[in-house]
């Protein structure tokens, strides 16, 4: 009888029993079954090579670059982060959590690709074919040579292919399909590592195109993606927020293509929409400024986008004052929370300070950092800033203004968008030269957030109803 171990999806450890948490890494609940590992005897030596290497080695000089012919899949933002379009044998990662859109989007890629390549073997291991068909009529993706298979043994996959020689192969997902080589259950590290490799052996053979889906979670408890990454060629990540229409497709590894390119969709009823531009998804317009919001541009991989951080300062009645943060890492809120507070002489040491983002926007981005403090003082001192302006720049500890990479692109997305002001770190040097140059874009540089807050501490605070009047005058708040 094999003997089972136990494997970590996160770093991979192996040990003899099930245990609660990881000794390698510390994580709980990433030990899974695993069939055990073949270990030599004590004693034994490694014999040399039996044979010659198959192919010589060459030198790099002589190595010719090969160009590769894409394949649109028919969706321009998947062809965007895939940098073209697919490439004969690419082997595609697309990994999120359960729910997110991953089977919507990749069944409406095998519905457009059927309509312009060929045939497309669409392999369920989760739902029946019946269900498959539900939601492909739900989201009119209906094609002949869209073809639905539900199987979940790694052979009569592969058995499928052979018969049906699709155009592209769509996994979904690979934690449900398990081969019979491997005595352990469909899900586990050893079975998905064996499957994925299986498939990406398959693809690379005949040059088909295949596209994988990867189950995950927020702390990768199961076997997933991040134990695959190595296998494939192409891995992108799906994101969103169940309470938001917004969906975004990041390449995190292409061999084939950029890897920082990020593909935004809106999420209906009637599947998956393309946002060609999603800077309005993230800006709520507004024609009277309101304490406590500011605008700011954002860098999502190569692509500017325009977003709002809200903030609100209420008084505390606990020992402790709360601080909350919604689509922001709240430990860097937290910290220029208190940036602000320092630089403005702003009294925030007794009152909660809830920050969030509009319209399920996740910023990451220390470009947002002056947008956020500025937001925060605004709601403290119950001053609105300008709905034409927009605040890029980084802020350090010490209250200085940094510049941030893309500055360029931020303001030219801004000025695109009809803003008439943009602030920026003086520090700026030659970009900011650039930027002066967009036309009908004021550029008010600042050297420290002290600066820019003891302004609008002197500013007096305007009247209801006199604030939609307010952008007349030439000043940022």
């Amino acid at each position: 009888m094999p003997r089972t171990e136990y494997q970590c999806s996160g770093c991979g450890n192996r040990t003899a029993k099930w245990l609660g948490k990881c000794p390698s890494c510390g994580e709980f609940g990433t030990l899974s079954e695993a069939a055990a590992q073949q270990r030599p005897k004590a004693g034994s030596k490694t014999k040399g090579p039996t044979s010659g290497p198959t192919r010589a080695a060459r030198p790099v000089v002589d190595l010719r670059a090969e160009e590769h012919a894409r394949s649109s899949t028919g969706v321009e933002e998947f062809d965007r982060v895939l940098g073209g379009g697919l490439v004969p044998g690419q082997v595609v990662l697309v990994a999120g959590e359960p729910g997110v859109g991953k089977s919507t989007l990749l069944l409406d890629v095998g519905h457009r690709f059927a309509q312009r390549r060929g045939t497309v073997l669409y392999i369920s291991g989760e739902e029946s074919a019946e269900q498959i068909g539900l939601r492909a009529r739900r989201i009119g993706a209906m094609h002949p040579n869209l073809l639905i298979a539900d199987e979940t043994e790694l052979e009569q996959v592969l058995a499928h292919v052979a018969e049906v020689r699709p155009s592209l192969l769509i996994v979904d997902s690979v934690q449900t399909i398990a081969t019979t080589a491997i005595d352990s259950r469909a899900g586990g590290v050893a079975q998905v590592h064996e499957v994925t490799q299986v498939i990406t052996q398959w693809a690379k053979g005949h040059h088909l195109p295949t596209l994988l889906v990867g189950q995950s979670t927020r702390e990768n408890s199961v076997a997933g993606p991040r134990a695959l990454e190595h296998l494939v060629d192409t891995v992108v990540t799906f994101e969103g927020d169940r309470t938001s229409a917004l969906r975004l497709l990041r390449s995190v590894k292409n061999r084939f293509g950029p890897t920082d390119e990020v593909a935004c969709f809106e999420h209906d009823e009637d599947g998956l929409r393309e946002v060609a531009d999603p800077s309005e998804l993230f800006r709520k317009v507004r024609e009277t400024p309101v304490p406590g919001s500011c605008l700011t541009v954002t860098m999502e991989g190569r692509r500017p986008l325009i977003a709002e951080v809200q903030a609100l300062v209420a008084g505390s009645v606990a020992q402790s004052p709360r601080r909350a943060a919604t689509g922001l890492e709240l430990n860097r809120t937290t910290m220029l929370v208190t940036v602000t507070e320092k630089a403005g002489g702003l009294q925030l040491g007794n009152r909660d300070v809830y920050v969030a983002t509009v319209g399920g926007a996740k910023i990451s981005d220390p470009g947002a950092d002056l947008a956020l403090c500025l937001a925060v003082a605004s709601a403290r001192l119950d001053t609105p800033l300008w709905t034409d302006t927009v605040a890029i720049g980084e802020v350090t500890l010490s209250g200085d203004l940094r510049v941030v990479p893309g500055l360029a692109k931020r303001v030219a997305e801004a000025a695109r968008l009809g803003f008439k002001r943009v602030i920026i770190p003086a520090d700026a040097g030659r970009q900011a030269e650039v930027v002066r140059a967009t036309d009908g874009l004021s550029v008010q540089p600042i050297h420290r957030l002290s600066d820019l807050l003891g302004a609008m501490r002197r500013a007096p605070a305007p009247e209801p109803a006199r604030r939609a009047q307010l952008h007349a005058v030439d000043a940022p708040f």
